[in-house]
């Protein structure tokens, strides 16, 4: 019983045509690419170029390719082989100058050559690209295709849209190209301008500018990398082996290892070792020279930012100049080293520095440089201390003198007596004494702010700091301001001759202990509460009006209107049938009174503990008798 699942003679059919259209595709692309890299050879050894590679088959144009890439002469030939032996003779010349090469060509004969065999030219060509351009490709230890591998995927790794993970879909949108381009030249094209989807377009443009401005021939059609499901491994190998060969040549300038791998002849190496050691004796001589001259024309500002910002300067330069330069004078010494023992492993005559380059010379400057360093770093250090001691002194100097005024307007003001409007005089010309101390006391917060920026914490001069100052200062300005309050009300109080002085001290009282910002005037609703203690109440309606009629119009109440509208309501309301009728408004028509009837009226604490300590308890026990108090104190 035949299998149902297994594939049909049809679909085998179709495997074999794939797969016979694929091998048929990369044959193509590879045939295409490596014509024109044979033919970029023989281009440059102005020998005529082939259309295809059956044309090695003669081994004429193979032999003319390997002289240009061996770069030596493979001897007599036949220049003319219409013979079949002839041909076999020079193509076995070109095998054996292979294997001589080190290139091993396995199942690859004369006869396959010449019998045109596509394939085994194809792998011949490989071998040969393999062994002259792809194979002395390094890139951190790895040599050839991982070489050339690791080296695309190094120059590209800036590049997020690109991702080289092979030689084959990685650049298929021709965005590697132009990236390895724009990594080495960025002058020839704009990455970030491109337009990532355009695959073609990119492609083109980076064939086009490689051939143009980098001398790369076009190895590769568009089409050989867009159109094809898988572009042929070997053909991009080819191709992207041109650009790591064209960007090494550019690089070569960078290194002095490449220079000295440039000479052929021992004597170009020495001369460009002795050129070299010579150049880095000179440059190293006159950066020593240079640093010491900055150093010795630098100056300070005098703040200690600018010394702090040299001294960083001179540790940043021990931890990054000062050790490239220790690295290149040993770098330095070793290389005249290597030039002595390079001359006599060769026989050839010692080398002898010029005059003023020797390492001893380099010595001489070498010991300049460290006591140029030692200078200057006493130099920044002896500045920062004497900054920091100038900042000591200066905070001391000012602080001082301020709490030393501070002090003495406290003095003047505790020693003020006499005539009162003599005294608010003088306390008014203390306070224009105020408003320049404010100014010097931002002066010291600022001396202030630079010490903590230097790192004094401790300062022998003085024991004040600049809070210490600005709490003192504080006080002193609230201490003007009541001083000169207390005198202004003095002030009024003394004119006010209707008043008793107990009257006056009692409604000064109140006043002050309403007057809960000390700004000398009472708020509507301070005011209330002062009438209030007073046993003066008003309905709101009437609050209203009395309040606008004693200030004025003004927002507050200030002490003389409150003297003067307590003087208004207290000359009629000075007889015992008043009082009487007071405390019994306090007391709630109760025949005593108890201390939370006293606070609940606003009476001032002092008033409240001057009257529990007069007036005798009530019978009852449960508060004080006002009545036999009252009689105490009023006559009949």
């Amino acid at each position: 019983m035949s299998n149902a699942f297994a594939p049909s003679s049809a679909a085998n059919q179709v495997v074999e045509d794939t797969a016979k259209v694929m091998d048929k595709t990369w044959e193509t692309v590879q045939q295409k690419t490596f014509t024109k890299w044979v033919n970029t050879k023989l281009s440059a050894g102005r020998h005529q170029e082939i259309s295809n590679l059956l044309q090695l088959s003669d081994g004429v144009p193979l032999i003319q390719l390997l002289e240009i890439i061996g770069d030596t002469s493979l001897g007599r030939y036949n220049k003319v082989s219409r013979m079949r032996i002839q041909k076999v003779e020079n193509v076995n010349k070109c095998l054996e100058f292979i294997r001589q090469r080190g290139v091993n060509l396995t199942n690859i004969g004369a006869e396959d050559i010449v019998d045109e065999n596509v394939k085994l030219i194809l792998g011949m060509i490989w071998t040969l690209i393999l062994r002259f351009t792809i194979a002395d490709i390094s890139e951190e230890g790895l040599s050839a295709k991982e070489g050339l591998l690791l080296w695309c995927q190094r120059k590209t790794a800036p590049y997020q849209e690109v991702n080289v993970r092979d030689f084959t879909y990685s650049w298929a949108d021709g965005l590697a190209f132009c990236a390895l381009i724009h990594r080495h030249r960025p002058d020839l094209l704009d990455f970030d301008s491109l337009d990532k989807s355009d695959r073609h377009r990119n492609t083109q443009l980076a064939f086009d500018v490689a051939e143009e401005h980098l001398n790369i021939p076009k190895l590769l059609d568009v089409e050989d990398v867009c159109d094809i499901s898988k572009p042929d491994e070997r053909s991009i190998m080819t191709y992207v082996a041109q650009y790591f060969h064209a960007f090494s040549e550019l690089g070569k300038v960078d290194t002095a290892g490449r220079r000295v791998a440039k000479f052929a002849e021992v004597m170009e190496s020495v001369w460009t070792m002795e050129n070299d050691y010579e150049r880095r004796v000179k440059a190293l001589m006159q950066a020593i020279d240079n640093k010491k001259s900055d150093w010795e024309s630098s100056t300070f500002r005098g703040d200690y930012a600018d010394a702090k910002r040299q001294s960083l300067e001179f540790i940043n330069y021990k931890t990054s100049l000062k050790r490239t330069w220790v690295a290149d004078k040993r770098d330095i010494d070793t290389l005249l080293g290597n030039i002595q023992t390079k001359l006599k492993t060769y026989e050839l005559k010692p080398y002898y520095p010029p005059h003023g380059l020797t390492l001893q010379d380099l010595d001489h400057f070498w010991k300049e440089l460290l006591g140029s360093e030692e200078k200057r770093y006493r130099l920044i250090n002896a500045k920062i201390r004497d900054i920091k001691e100038k900042l000591r002194h200066d905070f001391a100097r000012e602080a001082n003198d301020f709490q030393a005024r501070v002090n003495s307007i406290s003095n003047e003001l505790v020693l003020l007596d006499g005539d009162l409007d003599l005294q608010l005089a003088h306390v008014r010309q203390l306070g224009t004494r105020l408003g320049p101390m404010g100014d010097t006391l931002e002066h010291i917060q600022r001396l202030d702010d630079q010490c903590v920026e230097a790192n004094i914490e401790e300062n022998d001069y003085t024991i004040y700091s600049a809070d210490d100052l600005s709490f003192d200062f504080g006080l002193l300005e609230q201490a003007m301001q009541k001083k000169s309050a207390f005198i202004s009300n003095q002030i009024v109080s003394r004119n006010m001759t209707n008043l008793t002085p107990a009257q006056l001290e009692e409604f000064e009282s109140t006043f002050r202990h309403f007057d809960n910002n000390q700004t000398n005037s009472l708020s509507s609703a301070e005011f209330n509460a002062a009438l209030a203690s007073l046993g003066i109440m008003y309905e709101d309606d009437e609050f209203v009006g009395v309040f606008a009629q004693c200030t004025q119009g003004a927002p507050e109440v200030s002490f003389e209107q409150f003297i003067t509208f307590m003087v208004g309501v207290t000359e009629d309301r000075t007889s015992a049938d008043q009082v009487r009728e007071s405390f019994h408004v306090v007391a709630g028509d109760k025949p005593f009174v108890t201390e939370l009837d006293l606070k609940q009226s606003m009476l001032p604490p002092a008033v409240v503990s001057y009257l529990r300590s007069t007036m005798p308890h009530h019978e009852a026990g449960e508060g004080y008798d006002y009545e036999a108090y009252l009689d105490s104190v009023f006559s009949n």
